[in-house]
């Protein structure tokens, strides 16, 4: 019977089939060593474009320093939270649902006092119940309501990472901007020990937003930056991913399995999974690969092209220039000037138009230091499906022809 997928396309990894970001994993959990061995405040900011395993990041590093260093672990997911007394709400809420089954639950529900509410089938789920003013002053009071929360748990845990992850809603609001310099400034002039590590996750927009609410805050966080794998990296993944389920893949397989993903990981684990299903003897050779390739294609523009870009590009001339934009994976800049050298003349009739629907639609930018007519992609994630898009199909067709031809 065949195993499980070792990939999560479109999900944070689970743990046990996480892989790589050994450098990004050691600095946050050295960072979390450092909080509980000076009992101090220590704040990151974990930043990449969109798809670059961030959660999945912040996830391993939260399992590993919950076992070795007995934290608790709280991550939030505030994509949709506005609010600072929203945002407040879900980290007690969080607290409450992680200690559930704990021994130190009812320290937890004791300390909270009647804001806890069972709700829900059976009473299973738990709600922080706080009125409005309850909620505003919990902002104000924050660091010492993790301080005496820490030295209630003290005999259970030695410190808190807090995540706070998706910060769409928050990262460009100015109350959230300033109470976090507050927060930070609180700790530090009222000498509160507080074996906290705060960590802030987001695109780089969303840490420009909060610097330019509160320019402070680019000196306040320490940044990690989650990029594409490298290619020994790249390797190291699928092989390690395919191993744990004794799946073998050929030389040839890996590289077109590294060069179409390009080390960017969601695209790994699209491929990753069409391989996987596609694969019926646990060996990948490169018909797999080239079969699961064109596959995940069309399952990465369903899900992230179509929806903003395709589906708004309906000219048959627009979209064949799509097909000449990028030549290499790599390639996340281009000039007008080159690309028009590449498309047909009738193409050429509507390049301009076609580069401001791409600027109006933020697939493209124009540099502020680059010269006139270059663009860069605002996502390494467009630049690559293109590149994936058009190779794959060029592939396709070629064996294809082949195939047609007498022998």
């Amino acid at each position: 019977m065949k195993e499980y997928s070792p990939f999560t396309p479109g999900i944070p990894v689970p743990v046990e089939y996480f892989v790589g970001r050994d450098n990004e994993l050691r600095g946050i959990i050295a960072t979390t060593k450092k909080s509980i061995s000076q009992n101090s405040l220590e704040r990151i900011f974990v930043t990449g474009e969109r798809g670059m395993g961030k959660s999945s990041l912040c996830k391993m590093a939260t399992a590993i320093s919950e076992a070795e260093d007995n934290v608790l672990g709280l991550h939030l997911h505030l994509g949709g939270v506005n609010t600072l007394e929203e945002m407040a709400r879900m980290v007690f809420e969080r607290l409450l649902r992680n200690s559930r089954d704990k021994n130190w639950f009812g320290t937890v529900k004791d300390f909270f006092g009647n804001h806890v509410k069972q709700v829900g089938l059976f009473g299973f789920m738990l709600e922080f119940t706080a009125s409005p003013s309850d909620l505003r002053k919990s902002i104000s009071e924050f660091p010492y309501i993790l301080k005496n929360l820490l030295e209630k748990l003290k005999d259970e845990k030695k410190g808190i990472i807090l995540i706070l992850d998706d910060l769409n809603g928050l990262a460009g609001s100015a109350d959230f901007a300033n109470w976090l310099k507050s927060f930070v400034d609180e700790v530090a002039t009222s000498n509160i020990h507080l074996p906290v590590l705060l960590i802030l996750v987001g695109i780089p927009e969303r840490r420009r937003q909060l610097i330019n609410n509160q320019p402070s805050l680019d000196r306040v966080f320490n940044m990690i930056q989650v990029k594409r794998f490298e290619n020994d990296e790249t390797i190291k993944f699928f092989d390690q991913s395919f191993t744990k389920i004794n799946v073998k893949v050929e030389k040839k397989a890996m590289e077109l399995l590294c060069r179409y993903s390009g080390g960017h990981p969601v695209f790994m684990h699209e491929i990753g999974d069409a391989v996987f299903n596609i694969d019926e003897d646990d060996n990948i050779d490169h018909k797999d690969a080239m079969l699961g390739i064109v596959r995940s294609a069309e399952a990465i523009g369903a899900k992230y092209i179509e929806p903003k870009v395709l589906a708004t590009v309906r000219s048959d001339r627009y979209r064949a220039i799509l097909k000449k934009i990028v030549r290499a994976p790599d390639e996340h800049r281009f000039s007008k000037q080159d690309l028009s050298k590449r498309i047909s003349p009738d193409e050429s009739k509507v390049l301009h138009n076609f580069l401001q629907k791409m600027k109006n639609l933020g697939v493209i930018s124009q540099p502020p230091e680059a010269p006139r007519g270059e663009y860069e992609f605002t996502s390494e994630l467009y630049s690559l499906f293109f590149w994936l898009q058009a190779t794959a199909q060029k592939s396709h067709d070629r064996n294809a022809n082949t195939r047609g031809q007498p022998k």
